[in-house]
Formats: structure tokens, sequence, C-alpha cells
């Protein structure tokens, strides 16, 4: 599935491989100066200020490499689920939902059909929608994740009945 996960953009002008291998470049070099900023910021302080700055790297750069990659490329989907961690961080809900609309369609296309990955996210969307008033999304998201967690860790896992409990709830 490489090039499923690599996807460039379909223009009527395709950027030349040289492009593609920068841009290549510039997100390696930019999921790694996030990692170091995410690092060095939550060590010194866990104010608003320094993450309002990760969710800028994390637009910035989802902004020049969406020139070039698809929004399925796996450089886009890094940066848009760092983007989503920050907004969930900083209770930004809205935010968080858009990122986690934005990462679920390919997770499901890159992910085998029974991850815990895409049980995670459907998890989270699931919990965004609830928390945002939107019970027939939420539920909706809830139940896939349910779904796919029931194949991975059985019918009976305890996060299992925690989160149909948590259905029973709302």
């Amino acid at each position: 599935q490489d090039k499923a996960k690599l996807e460039i953009c379909k223009l009527n002008d395709p950027p030349s491989a040289e492009t593609v291998k920068d841009m290549i470049k510039y997100a390696r070099n930019v999921i790694e100066e996030f990692r170091r900023a995410k690092h060095y910021k939550y060590i010194l302080c866990l104010t608003l200020t320094p993450l309002v700055e990760l969710l800028e790297i994390c637009e910035l750069s989802l902004d020049k490499m969406g020139a070039v990659f698809e929004d399925s490329n796996v450089y886009m989907l890094h940066m848009m689920y760092q983007a989503m961690g920050v907004c969930l961080y900083v209770q930004d809900w809205e935010g968080a939902l858009c990122y986690g609309q934005k990462i679920i369609r390919p997770y499901s296309k890159h992910y085998p059909s029974y991850s815990l990955n895409v049980a995670s996210m459907w998890l989270k969307l699931g919990r965004l929608y609830m928390a945002l008033k939107n019970r027939t999304a939420g539920v909706k998201a809830l139940k896939r994740a349910i779904a796919i967690m029931e194949v991975a860790h059985g019918k009976d896992h305890p996060y299992i009945s925690e989160i149909k409990k948590e259905l029973e709830d709302h």
C-alpha cells in the first residue's frame, strides 16, 4: 500500500519527482522538529502559549505539504493526528473533531479491517461528537469502535463493557 500511503495531489500539472522528494524531506524534518518542540515545551511548562505554537507548526506544515500531498498521505496524517492531540489537550473539541474527521477515512483504508488504531480513532470521534451534543453521530462512531474492538479484544473485554456503559449513560 506504499503508493496509497504516499499519495500525491492530483493536479493538472503534477509535481515533479524532485518537488515530491523535497516535500518528503521537509515532512520528515518538520515531524522531527515537532517531536523536539513538543518534548521541550512539555518539560518547560504546559501553558497555552507553547501549545498554540505546536498547533501553528502543525497547521503551517499541513498547508505547505497539502500543496503536494493528498490528505491520505502518511505525512499529512501524522501532522493531522498531532494537531488533533493538541486540540484535545486544550479542549478545542471542534478543532479536534475536524482533524479526526479528516483522519478516519484514510486510517480505515491504510490499516487492516480490525485495527485498534482505527477503533481508537472511532472512539475519539464518538466521544467528541457526544461532547458536542451530536448524539446520533456519537453513537454511530462508538458502535463502530466497539465492533472492531470486539474482534480484536473479544466481546467480554472490560474496555468494551466500559464503552457500552458510556453509551447507555448518554
